[in-house]
């Protein structure tokens, strides 16, 4: 009798849980999405001028490009996502934008700006229709889940930039 109530209540709240994440998803997305901008210009403000072209090693990245990558991806995936097409276009801002500490903050916020707008744009129906990434369907949570996941991954990357040109990375900002 203790295992079928165990199993019941599990259900239940599965179901309670998976219908208010329904609700409130695309909201607590935007919210999100919000966050990790305000962190990664953070990231942006805290590298100096001159630290902008520094790689650690000569065959990754600098941090401009990391942080030019993390905007592309961001374009990339919401225009993927939301079907709106990307500001920059088929262009790569890695390739295109000067790696200066002011373009590469404006190219990096405009990309999160464009996150979050198009997420706005879309309705709580939306988000569970299905899309194609790289010739796979997805559903258009799923693939800003994704877009999250890319620029968490860049952001992460450069913490080792900071530390070694002697500053202090930001704290985090989970909440």
């Amino acid at each position: 009798m203790k295992r079928l109530t165990l199993l019941f209540t599990v259900l239940a709240l599965t179901f309670v849980s998976t219908s208010v994440f329904a609700q409130f998803t695309q909201t607590q997305m935007v919210a999100e999405w919000q966050r990790a901008k305000a962190y990664t210009k953070a990231y942006l403000d805290a590298m100096p001028e001159d630290g902008y072209g520094f790689k650690p090693t000569p065959e990754i990245r600098s941090f401009a490009q990391q942080m030019l990558h993390l905007a592309d991806g961001n374009f990339y995936f919401a225009s993927s996502a939301s079907g709106k097409p990307s500001p920059i276009g088929q262009t790569s801002a890695e390739k295109t934008v000067a790696q200066t500490k002011e373009a590469t903050t404006k190219a990096v916020l405009d990309s999160y700006d464009f996150v979050i707008s198009s997420l706005q744009g879309l309705t709580t129906a939306q988000m569970d229709e299905m899309s194609k990434v790289e010739g796979k369907d997805f559903s258009r949570a799923n693939i800003y889940g994704k877009a999250f996941e890319h620029q968490t991954h860049h952001r992460g990357q450069t913490t080792i930039y900071l530390r070694l040109k002697g500053v202090t990375p930001p704290g985090e900002m989970l909440f």
